[in-house]
């Protein structure tokens, strides 16, 4: 719910999800300040009372329009 309201403020696309394992998976789309500023938060903030030991970001790459909509929390 967290990660999803701070996608919207900061006008990205995407999904988050949490998993089984107790870690989050998404994907994220926008102008690449943002989508950085959205890591930073995603590796160094988070939710309140999470606890964060590392964050990895893969399969980044540049595409020429988004190819989501919206931001949401999946389940």
């Amino acid at each position: 719910m967290y990660a999803e309201r701070k996608g919207l403020d900061l006008g990205l696309v995407g999904w988050v999800k949490n998993t089984s394992k107790g870690t989050v998976v998404g994907q994220v789309q926008g102008p690449r300040n943002l989508v950085n500023e959205m890591k930073v938060w995603l590796s160094k903030e988070g939710s309140p009372f999470c606890r964060i030991s590392r964050a990895d970001f893969k399969n980044e790459r540049k595409i020429p329009k988004l190819e989501l909509f919206g931001f949401s929390t999946r389940f």
